[in-house]
């Protein structure tokens, strides 16, 4: 990929304790929605304090790529920027939408919303398109 070309990045929003596989069934939803292929997702975008949650980090594993921890800061300053407003986000993350605020700070400055984010089961998932070099 070179410089300037688009970035896919899912943003993920979740409760403690989930697992890889209801990761992985999140992110083939939104990836499936927005007709993009697995090939093309290039980052997993979480809460700083979700990095340590085993599930996200076998899911990301098992893509190739490392979960990105998005700052608190970083969150609230994209959530103006989101599609979805969720009481429980708003409530829990102090953000209209932990995924689609999370999609968003993974992607860079430039990035815009591919759709509003997807829920399956405990996860939710946000597809943002971002330019390579953020």
């Amino acid at each position: 990929m070179g410089l300037g070309e688009a970035v896919i990045v899912a943003g993920l929003g979740c409760r403690k304790g989930v697992s890889a596989a209801e990761v992985e069934s999140a992110l083939e939803a939104a990836l499936a929605h927005n007709r993009l292929s697995p090939q093309q997702l290039k980052r997993i975008a979480v809460p700083a304090l979700k990095g340590n949650e085993a599930g996200i980090i076998a899911a990301a594993a098992a893509r190739g790529v490392l979960p990105t921890l998005i700052a608190q800061v970083a969150l609230e300053a994209a959530s103006p920027h989101t599609l979805t407003r969720s009481a429980r986000s708003m409530e829990a993350m102090n953000v209209h939408s932990v995924a689609e605020a999370a999609a968003l700070a993974g992607a860079g400055p430039n990035a815009r919303l591919l759709a509003p984010r997807i829920a399956v089961g405990s996860v939710t998932c946000a597809l943002a398109e971002g330019d390579n070099g953020s």
